[in-house]
């Protein structure tokens, strides 16, 4: 217990006294995992809405791919991507390794597969004649996209959060193809495995209760745009519906 107050204090005082560059550092943990979050964003709602609504071959060895993918290794994926990065790899002229974007990538490939899988849940889960119901009032496939999108934003945001989660806590990837250089890649997981590997327990303590309470800081946000969301989407359901098996689209078309 005495060591749990002593990392209360060492944060703060870290905190205070910008210590170890405890500021520089976790703004770097924000950028690089916030970049990855957007990127797996963007690509998670594509491939997702993709494996909900196309019917192909191989789909189920990709469903079952991205499943695995949500648990995958971490050191695994910083193998591979390190790798790839080396410099007699096959990507090597990028010059990319011990890079902040080597570690975007890596963090990219962890947490795309979790919001992928969230997308295409939440996009199955829907009424299946919502879709021929917003075709038939005109809309064009963009449009459609756009509007099922409202209809799942809450598991959306649910989805960015856990990928958030993922990419910001990852610290074998990241260290494998990022080198924890001090000042250049360095981030707060990367810092608190060096600094209990040196026996520093007390720094390292600390720094574990600033990205917590960093994650919190992030998440409440969230959190509080998620019950605004789901406050908004609530009121259209107070009034009965004429039939309860269907769909009902609201006017978001003529927005």
């Amino acid at each position: 217990m005495d060591l749990i107050w002593a990392g209360l204090r060492e944060a703060v005082r870290m905190l205070a006294h910008n210590e170890g560059d405890v500021y520089e550092i976790a703004w770097r943990s924000l950028v690089v995992s916030g970049s990855a979050t957007v990127i797996s964003f963007v690509l998670g709602v594509g491939a997702g809405s993709l494996l909900a609504f196309r019917k192909f071959r191989g789909r189920f060895i990709v469903m079952t791919l991205v499943n695995t993918g949500m648990g995958a290794p971490p050191v695994v994926v910083g193998l591979v991507v390190a790798i790839l990065l080396w410099r007699s790899g096959p990507l090597g002229d990028l010059g990319w390794i011990y890079s902040k974007k080597a570690m975007v990538i890596a963090q990219v490939i962890i947490a795309t597969p979790i919001i992928t899988g969230f997308t295409a849940a939440a996009f199955t889960s829907l009424n299946p004649k919502l879709r021929l119901q917003i075709y038939s009032l005109g809309a064009s496939p963009l449009q459609m996209l756009w509007i099922l999108l409202q209809e799942v934003r809450l598991p959306l945001l649910a989805a960015v959060m856990v990928g958030f989660g993922a990419a910001i806590h990852e610290v074998g990837a990241s260290v494998m193809v990022g080198g924890n250089i001090a000042g250049q890649t360095r981030v707060l997981p990367g810092t608190i495995l060096l600094q209990e590997g040196q026996g520093n327990f007390g720094p390292a303590l600390a720094l574990g209760i600033i990205l917590i309470s960093m994650m919190i800081a992030v998440n409440a946000l969230f959190t509080w745009v998620q019950l605004g969301i789901h406050r908004d989407v609530s009121r259209p359901h107070e009034t009965a519906h004429a039939r309860a098996d269907t769909p009902t689209v609201r006017t978001w078309l003529n927005r």
